[in-house]
């Protein structure tokens, strides 16, 4: 069914949440954003229409990605460690990332027009995949997974009744009222702090930090457990007083919460400018520590000391990670086997 056709087929599409309407026109308070839309038109995120003063998702059902992945790729090191994952997105973001790694899928209806595509795939079928292969979790994941926010809850609601537990990898940009929602059914969320910087977001994401940071704190206070990814981009986030800034952030809603520092590759409209030397991720790993987190990991390069999981007590290694290659070493339930030391994170 092509876009146009979808105008006129009102029944092939999901009545979203979180929208109230203004005469002809809708705010979709779905996320930070807050959009107010014009009839037949749809908010910044590409996926959301409105038709006759009601706001419909267009992605509903429509899969444009669905993968079993180690569930460390999310990345999340402290959730699960060791399983695979039914890993699953739509077409759409409500930012505009200039150096998204994803931008095929997550663009794909700002570079094509506003077509939608995807493959039909229910919630349905989707949990027999997750059961008939075994997996122990969903992630939504790949694009931005509040802007499929209808398709990812009847999913998670499905889930988590079977026993599958639901997991994010967001940018933190959701509503009060979608963050609050999301307690009643998601368990883990990793989220993008893409940097301490208003500008940058405003300049490299179009966003801005503050609801970023307000989420962070906001959904861990909701009992979802939480991981944070900065992706350090050399001379625009890479600054020793901007890391610190993040670590000291995170520090101050938990220690426990484990952060992943990133190398970046040029890609989409970011080709401008250079890889991220290793020595500049191993360094940020260090700031977090030294700002007292207890688990700091790299991402992207090769420094398998940075991947393994230490006991902040004793130092005695736990996980062995090399690549995506996780070994249980000496951690006893949610124990460290050597000095009892109780590991944050969810393990069963």
């Amino acid at each position: 069914m092509t876009f146009k056709e979808s105008l006129t087929k009102i029944d092939t599409m999901k009545e979203a949440m979180f929208y109230k309407r203004e005469n002809d026109k809708v705010e979709c308070y779905l996320c930070a954003h807050n959009c107010i839309i014009n009839n037949n038109n749809r908010g910044i995120c590409k996926v959301r229409i409105n038709k006759n003063g009601k706001l419909f998702s267009l992605v509903y059902n429509k899969a444009i990605a669905e993968n079993i992945d180690p569930v460390e790729k999310k990345p999340l090191y402290h959730f699960l460690p060791g399983t695979y994952t039914y890993s699953l997105a739509t077409v759409g973001c409500n930012f505009k990332c200039l150096n998204c790694q994803n931008y095929e899928i997550s663009q794909f209806p700002e570079l094509n027009n506003g077509y939608i595509y995807g493959k039909e795939l229910t919630p349905e079928e989707i949990i027999n995949k997750v059961k008939s292969n075994h997996l122990p979790s969903i992630s939504f994941t790949y694009t931005e997974p509040t802007v499929y926010y209808e398709y990812a809850k009847d999913i998670g609601i499905f889930a988590k009744t079977n026993g599958i537990k639901n997991i994010f990898v967001s940018n933190g940009y959701m509503s009060k009222e979608c963050a609050d929602d999301l307690k009643n059914w998601l368990h883990g969320i990793n989220i993008d702090l893409k940097s301490f910087s208003d500008d940058f977001y405003k300049k490299i994401c179009k966003a801005r930090l503050k609801p970023v940071l307000d989420n962070i704190e906001r959904l861990k206070a909701n009992g979802i457990w939480v991981e944070i990814t900065t992706l350090i981009i050399p001379e625009l986030n890479s600054s020793e007083k901007e890391l610190k800034n993040i670590a000291k952030f995170i520090k101050s809603v938990d220690k426990n919460i484990p952060w992943h520092v990133s190398a970046f590759y040029p890609t989409f409209k970011l080709t401008n400018s250079y890889p991220t030397p290793p020595e500049l991720v191993i360094k940020a790993r260090e700031i977090g520590l030294e700002e007292g987190l207890n688990y700091v990991y790299t991402g992207n390069i090769r420094d398998y000391t940075g991947q393994n999981t230490y006991c902040p007590e004793c130092n005695e290694i736990l996980i062995k990670r090399a690549g995506y290659f996780t070994e249980i070493l000496n951690l006893n339930n949610d124990k460290c086997s050597n000095c009892g030391f109780e590991i944050a994170g969810i393990f069963e």
